[in-house]
């Protein structure tokens, strides 16, 4: 794991094998972004123009390695780009930090130590350029015999800071603990599925509760046949390995709002009976991405303290199409009562999802968000970078919008029309898991709708867009899971604790 140190140390006295600086788009070429005042020193005022020299404009995952002169202690200087720079004295952008700080980091994998000398006066500054080097740092390497040299950083070390001043101790704490998690939920969705089953996935969070103090509860397939739980089990018995339904509890003593997180937790997906094509199958490891980004968001919230109460359910299951494997035109009782005509099982994800629903509404929580990665409809619908936000509550939707994108994760409030919902009636059950094939993002999200208790605020993320990248690393995202949503789920935590996100 990277660590995080804050240094009072001039950005050319440190020592560490690279020095980090920003460089911003200008109108004449690269311009040097304030931090790294000692290292353009050292190099005579003149490191913007060995910067053009080498090709350099300062765009945005823009990285250009020049070897450092006499002055500066460490061995070469990483120069990033920040893009355009800020206009009327307005500070930089903190997503503009953070991906920054990931490039920068993703560039110095296998060095022992690197110092970041970017725009951090603020302490809202350090926790970007905190993030952003955590998160870029990462990489899953335990399968590999031969690492290939993408073995991680060993320190980052954030010049400009201030360790003693409260505000910036806070923010590095935050940005520690989240990374963390983010890269927590990374590994859990990189993780092989042969490895990763719905008992090790419990087992793994229930080491995580005996090592940060929160309660873990694991149903399995006798408790859950017993409570009823007809979807999660549902989904569960084509497979040899059975279904799973967990709960973690956070509780903080001060606390006097409980929010509910609830993660779809596919460790395979196969599509069951309603088999995917060819091309379709190979990351499917990553459908308990939901699960993954409830339960690091919880441990993030457990690791600093926030006054708050949270329950996590995460409905763990593996989708496969053995010869016990639902049926298309099966009906399932669902843990609410409803009887569900399931009509294609590979949309299973909103079946397990449904139980996990009624139940964590039974608890009276002042509001659920659930997360899953949904619907290939989504991604249609949003392509590949965004996660789509639908919720029983606009305003509410609004606030888990802002609170995404202010953690840099792109997404789009999506609406739930009324007169989809008799698209997916059905002659047998009560209703069906499938409706009309256009807007199937927002089929998923009335379907979901239906168990969501009455009078409970409620919001979906469907994150099947951004949950696993496939093309190369770019900013702080890497190739494979990214841990999508922990950082917006942490956020509405932190806010409830705050006493800003309800009412």
């Amino acid at each position: 794991m990277t660590a995080l140190t804050l240094s009072t140390s001039a950005a050319a006295a440190l020592r560490a094998d690279a020095v980090v600086v920003g460089v911003t788009k200008g109108p004449k070429g690269p311009q040097v972004a304030p931090g790294a005042e000692t290292v353009d020193k050292a190099f005579d005022g003149k490191l913007a123009t060995t910067l053009d020299a080498l090709g350099a404009s300062g765009a945005e995952g823009e990285v250009t390695k020049v070897p450092a002169p006499s002055g500066v202690k460490a061995a070469i200087v990483v120069a990033v780009g920040l893009g355009e720079a800020p206009q009327d004295g307005a500070g930089f952008d903190a997503e503009a930090l953070r991906k920054a700080a990931g490039v920068a980091a993703r560039a110095l994998g296998g060095a022992k130590k690197a110092a970041f000398a970017l725009p951090a006066a603020e302490a809202a500054d350090v926790e970007a350029v905190a993030t952003g080097a955590l998160l870029g740092a990462y990489a899953f390497t335990a399968y590999q015999a031969e690492k290939d040299g993408r073995s991680t950083l060993g320190e980052v070390a954030v010049v400009g800071a201030k360790p003693r001043d409260k505000a910036h101790k806070a923010a590095a704490e935050r940005a520690a603990a989240v990374a963390a998690e983010v890269n927590r939920a990374r590994d859990l969705i990189n993780t092989p599925p042969n490895d990763l089953t719905p008992k090790s996935f419990a087992a793994a969070v229930q080491a995580a509760g005996k090592e940060h103090g929160f309660k873990v509860e694991v149903m399995d397939e006798k408790a859950l046949l017993k409570g009823g739980y007809g979807g999660i089990m549902g989904v569960g018995q084509g497979s040899a390995t059975p279904p799973r339904l967990v709960r973690i509890g956070y509780t903080h003593a001060k606390a006097t709002r409980t929010l509910a997180f609830v993660g779809k937790g596919i460790t395979y997906d196969s599509g069951g009976i309603s088999l995917k094509p060819a091309g379709h199958n190979e990351t499917m490891k990553c459908d308990m991405s939901g699960a993954a980004a409830v339960f690091a968001a919880i441990v993030a919230a457990a690791k600093l303290g926030l006054e708050v109460n949270l329950t996590g359910w995460l409905a763990l299951a593996e989708n496969m199409p053995s010869g016990g494997a639902v049926r298309p035109g099966d009906v399932l009782r669902m843990y609410s009562g409803t009887t569900v005509e399931v009509l294609n099982t590979d949309a299973e994800g909103r079946l397990v999802l449904a139980d996990a629903l009624a139940r964590a509404s039974e608890e009276s929580p002042d509001a659920i968000v659930d997360v899953a990665t949904l619907t290939g409809a989504m991604v249609l619908a949003l392509g590949e970078g965004r996660f789509g936000i639908m919720s029983n509550d606009d305003a509410f939707r609004g606030k888990v919008h802002a609170a995404a994108l202010a953690q840099g994760e792109d997404s789009w409030p999506m609406p739930l029309p009324k007169e989809l919902r008799k698209t997916f009636d059905s002659p047998t059950a009560d209703i069906a898991n499938m409706g009309v094939r256009l807007g199937g993002g927002l089929i998923a999200g009335l379907f979901l709708k239906e168990f969501v208790g009455e009078g409970i605020t409620w919001a979906h993320l469907d994150i099947a867009g951004p949950a696993f990248h496939e093309g190369a690393p770019f900013g702080y995202t890497p190739k494979g899971g990214t841990g999508s949503a922990v950082r917006t789920l942490f956020s509405l935590a932190q806010q409830t604790a705050d006493g800003d996100l309800l009412p």
